[in-house]
């Protein structure tokens, strides 16, 4: 499932930095795409806001098919303040522009599935492909508004695999 997940992330940074190019965080001294997987970072005492982190929580398999038929439940955290030059009154309208963004980067449903761990990727047999994002109620704490959505990605596992 690594594949899988790997292509989904990486198909989703993609999208992103060409809807949103400036969408982007600072973290550990390197610019980078404002989208990040939690499990692939260092922990954070705090989520940082105004990128999308993505969270992988459930997997499951259906093994009676002739191939094997993974899921995998991504979860998709954002937050924002707002700017500061409206002093985070804008905070909704900033959450909006997240939530539209995060429709455009999921669509179409679907990638081809690479091996990320050689060096150029190489494409693999199969595709991802993932449900229509779930969009949890928005959260407010203090001047923070967030929103959960949960997105369930498919992958049949390769042969290599």
């Amino acid at each position: 499932m690594q594949n899988a997940k790997d292509s989904f992330y990486m198909a989703l940074r993609t999208r992103l930095c060409a809807v949103n190019p400036e969408r982007t965080c600072l973290l550990r001294g390197a610019l980078r795409p404002g989208i990040l997987v939690e499990e692939a970072e260092a922990p954070f005492s705090q989520l940082p806001n105004d990128i999308f982190l993505l969270r992988w929580t459930t997997m499951g398999a259906d093994v009676n098919l002739a191939s094997i038929l993974v899921a995998a439940q991504c979860e998709v955290l954002y937050s924002t303040c707002g700017t500061r030059s409206f002093g985070g009154l804008d905070r909704g309208r900033a959450l909006s522009k997240m939530d539209e963004e995060l429709l455009l980067i999921v669509q179409p449903f679907s990638t081809p599935k690479l091996n990320y761990q050689a060096n150029p990727p190489t494409a693999m047999l199969t595709q991802v492909f993932w449900d229509e994002p779930v969009f949890a109620p928005a959260v407010s704490q203090r001047d923070l508004l967030s929103r959960a959505v949960s997105v369930t990605v498919y992958s049949y596992q390769d042969p290599a695999e």
